[in-house]
């Protein structure tokens, strides 16, 4: 039986806390049953694990990706990313035409001068059917719809940071 150093490891693997994780992982899947890459000598997994790091007869890039795959909760993929960004952009289209204005968005971003202007549009629309508002009123109409408007802007750019 060998005896295995920290010192012939931490040359293939300076940091002596990524050494200590790979080879955890390493006598994990050593007992999950991957094969040996070096005779065992009747030592145990840990040992074993040490002594293919030291003799670099395992990749150590590989092991780090295994750790790392292994350490992860969860994996977004493309496919999860695109729908995540979709009902977002529904959620904003839903909001919007609540408040009666319609934006124009290519490729989920705002058309900030499109949507202000439906915003004018949608409030002027909305001053016409009540034609004895007068102009007070209709400043602080279109007031309002430029405070929503950026508050909808706003909690856009909030949700894409």
């Amino acid at each position: 039986m060998a005896r295995v150093t920290v010192e012939d490891c931490i040359e293939v693997v300076p940091n002596r806390f990524d050494l200590v994780v790979l080879s955890a992982r390493r006598a994990r899947d050593l007992a999950a049953g991957a094969y040996l890459t070096i005779p065992r000598d009747n030592d145990k997994n840990p040992v074993v694990a040490l002594r293919e790091i030291a003799e670099q007869t395992v990749n150590v890039e590989l092991l780090k990706e295994s750790v790392i795959k292994h350490l992860q909760r969860f994996a977004m993929t493309d496919a999860a990313e695109e729908d995540l960004d979709q009902e977002l952009q529904d959620s904003f289209d839903l909001e919007v035409n609540k408040l009666g204005v319609m934006t124009e968005h290519d490729d989920r971003h705002l058309s900030v001068d499109g949507a202000f202007e439906d915003a004018l549009d949608a409030q002027a629309l909305k001053e016409d059917d009540t034609d004895d508002t007068d102009a007070a009123e209709e400043d602080e109409g279109i007031d309002d719809a430029r405070d929503e408007l950026s508050d909808l802007i706003s909690d856009l750019s909030d949700d894409e940071d």
